[in-house]
């Protein structure tokens, strides 16, 4: 008769999967929300296809024209009845000075983008721990602006027939705009609510003025999204109300970022914190009485295991 095979106790313990536990879960989840170091390649690759889908989305939305107009002309009779409706007064006061106006057209065009991405590099050199609850809040915030801009389509002022307002890059012949002149057939006209000109810009002061530390660094922080609320009204591309929605979106991401990391992007630490040995649990299976099975020998795994 042939021996029978016999199953060792510890090759029975290892087969038995191991529970996870509401502590390991926790640690887990930790581990998700620990900063880490970010990666230049991954960043790189991330947000240059976290824009082209935004753009892609953005311009997918139908153009809706009767609603946006229609939604245009209920959030003007609404700024008149808050006593805010100066668009109109300030687009013609700025487009009678040449310079200014032409100025203010490729502000507009460039440093929504320029800035922006300045500000990430210098989180990603300066601010590693920092750089992704950052990054997340304006993720998140451009995110649910695409939810608006389905939504609720509307039509900027210099778009609202009836009306005397000034299409500054049509006039002064600027491409200040991508949903003017020669560039308007690549952007959706219609997707002006929220303006994301200032969440975007919103984001880069706060972070300015929080993380800087020479005194006009942060002053700079603050005038720039101020500036940016002017040239999106000077060049009739936004309501003030625009403005406010862009700052709620911006809001919700710093929700998300502030749930996520249990803290608010600038609380955390300036570098990536150090990985501690308890934030990697053991996969080992308990030993009796559910306490932790000590460690191996690891000259135990060189003998032969027939001795």
């Amino acid at each position: 008769m042939g021996e029978p095979t016999v199953t060792p106790m510890e090759g029975r313990e290892q087969a038995v999967p191991h529970p996870v536990t509401a502590r390991e879960r926790e640690r887990r989840l930790g581990r998700l929300r620990t900063p880490r170091q970010p990666r230049l390649w991954f960043e790189i690759l991330l947000i240059a296809v976290s824009y082209w889908t935004y753009s892609l989305v953005r311009n997918a939305v139908p153009e809706q024209r009767d609603a946006a107009l229609r939604n245009a002309d209920w959030i003007w009779r609404a700024e008149h009845a808050l006593g805010i409706a100066v668009e109109e007064s300030v687009n013609h006061t700025v487009n009678s000075v040449t310079w200014l106006i032409v100025g203010m057209n490729y502000y507009y065009a460039t440093l929504h983008f320029v800035v922006t991405l300045t500000v990430l590099v210098w989180l990603y050199r300066s601010h590693p721990g920092r750089y992704a609850a950052a990054r997340l809040v304006l993720f998140a915030a451009t995110a649910v602006a695409l939810a608006g801009y389905y939504l609720y389509p509307l039509a900027p002022p210099r778009l609202m027939p009836g009306r005397d307002f000034v299409d500054t890059v049509a006039v002064h012949r600027t491409w200040g705009s991508m949903a003017s002149g020669d560039l308007k057939h690549m952007s959706n006209q219609y997707a002006a609510m929220p303006s994301m000109h200032i969440g975007w810009s919103v984001w880069c002061g706060l972070t300015v003025f929080a993380l800087a530390r020479l005194p006009w660094v942060r002053i700079l922080g603050l005038l720039y999204p101020m500036a940016t609320l002017v040239v999106i009204v000077a060049t009739a591309n936004h309501f003030w109300l625009d403005a406010v929605g862009g700052i709620l979106c911006l809001a919700f991401g710093f929700i998300v970022a502030r749930v996520w990391y249990g803290a608010l992007p600038y609380s955390l630490p300036r570098k990536v914190p150090a990985r501690r040995a308890d934030a990697f649990p053991s996969r080992r299976p308990p030993g009796p009485g559910g306490r932790p099975r000590p460690a191996r020998d690891p000259r135990q795994s060189r003998r032969d295991p027939r001795q």
